[in-house]
């Protein structure tokens, strides 16, 4: 419509000008010759009709003009009434700075605001880390809080909000079938849709530490380079105070156990999953041994998230018990200054494993004495299931097991803090690999 505006008002401004040009043609004729007697009579009038033609002309032009006019106004509410879709960049990537998105997956929780605020606080480059929140559930409030960023985030709704058709057995987890569902199509938009290559997975009532970008940033080459990586978490199981060196939070390790909650996947990876993604209990699938293929992820040291979301389909299953005593790191450091090398397979079990058995191995009676005559790492060794789990407990760490994998544990060991010292809780040297039937 605009487009014909546009050429009729210029047809008119063309007709108008050949007017005028002809019209000051006629009048500068000098006034002294009579007509030539072969002209008709009514001719003899032309200028007259000329200037009737230009002020029809005129009047016309101005019609057209008025109805743009009208046509831009009408253009400007409609885009004020209706919503701007969300302003995904889709360029191509940098190799030095490569594009990252945050997805935060959102449902009911309002306090989605306390997650936003602190990835926005600490991301350094709104082109660099784009946020997308996507919404499940519908929930109004939840809905204008995200709104409420404006252009700073772009929100996205999962359009299926209906109940998932679950066994009888499963009706009490309607919630989990629903999140299952929800992460597949919030995935499926950020690499199919949007076609980023990788992405971090943050939830909803999880906090970031003020180095969380800088973190994923530097272990991104890591995944794209070492195919025994399948994605880099920010988050510790065992990251609870005193089981953690705060010192040192520069520490990273390799981890047979898929951590989530704040976690980094290329999307390689999404397209090896999705075509097989569960109904159901999404991240105990990405644990078991049919997913993890002998891979591994990167977790650190000290936690890069932390969970405040105690209400939830797990109705608080850990929370008070674990989860709400996890130390969320407070200082800055500066991972991509850092050379993680040490990081890829081969070279982390050769230095890790030697540190492993090399410490000497204790009695966990010696070890809660704590007598303080020696400050080094010691080894706490585990020969089955059982006998896993009373250390464990002993010690304050998550003691269940996924598959036969313990929480943040690396070839069956798991390297906490305990008394100021260094503890490996771990398999003999011999070790031949996890028992699913430990679950």
């Amino acid at each position: 419509m605009l487009k014909k505006t546009t050429l009729a008002l210029a047809g008119a401004a063309l007709f108008l000008a050949w007017n005028c040009l002809l019209l000051l043609f006629l009048w500068s004729r000098p006034a002294s010759f009579p007509a030539p007697p072969e002209i008709p009579e009514n001719s003899r009038h032309l200028p007259a009709q000329l200037l009737r033609l230009a002020q029809d002309a005129e009047s016309e032009l101005r019609l057209q003009r008025q109805l743009l006019l009208q046509i831009q106004l009408s253009s400007r509410l409609r885009r004020q009434k209706t919503p701007k879709p969300p302003q995904i960049s889709t360029a191509a990537p940098d190799p030095e700075f490569p594009v990252i998105p945050v997805l935060v997956l959102a449902c009911d929780r309002s306090s989605v605001r306390r997650c936003l605020d602190k990835i926005l606080l600490y991301r350094p480059s709104a082109r660099r880390f784009p946020v997308i929140v996507s919404q499940d559930c519908g929930h109004a409030e939840t809905a204008a809080v995200i709104a409420s960023y404006g252009r700073a985030v772009a929100h996205i709704r999962q359009p299926d909000l209906s109940d998932v058709p679950v066994p009888p057995e499963h009706r009490k987890f309607q919630g989990y079938y629903r999140i299952s569902r929800h992460y597949r199509w919030a995935l499926g938009q950020v690499f199919r849709t949007f076609r980023y290559r990788a992405a971090i997975v943050v939830e909803d009532d999880l906090e970031v530490a003020p180095d969380f970008f800088e973190y994923f940033q530097a272990v991104l080459p890591l995944l794209r380079g070492d195919p025994t990586l399948w994605c880099a978490s920010a988050w510790n199981d065992n990251g609870r105070e005193g089981l953690v060196d705060a010192a040192r939070a520069e520490l990273l390790y390799r981890t047979d156990f898929f951590p989530g909650l704040g976690w980094l996947l290329l999307a390689e990876l999404w397209e090896e999953l999705e075509p097989k993604w569960p109904a159901a209990f999404w991240d105990d699938w990405m644990r078991q041994p049919e997913q993890r293929r002998g891979r591994s992820c990167v977790r650190p040291e000290v936690s890069r998230t932390m969970t405040f979301g105690r209400k939830g389909v797990s109705h608080g299953q850990f929370f008070d018990q674990y989860l709400k005593f996890i130390k969320l790191n407070d200082r800055f450091v500066p991972f991509t200054q850092m050379d993680l090398s040490y990081l890829k397979k081969d070279e982390y079990e050769r230095f890790f494993l030697q540190q492993v058995y090399s410490a000497p191995e204790i009695q966990l009676e010696e070890l809660q004495k704590g007598t303080g005559r020696d400050s080094g790492p010691v080894r706490l060794q585990y020969r089955g299931r059982d006998s896993f789990k009373v250390l464990a407990k002993a010690l304050g760490l998550m003691d269940d097991l996924k598959s036969g994998v313990p929480r943040a544990g690396y070839r069956g060991v798991v390297s906490v803090v305990c008394r100021g010292r260094r503890v490996f809780l771990a398999p003999p040297s011999d070790w031949t690999g996890y028992d699913p039937s430990w679950s």
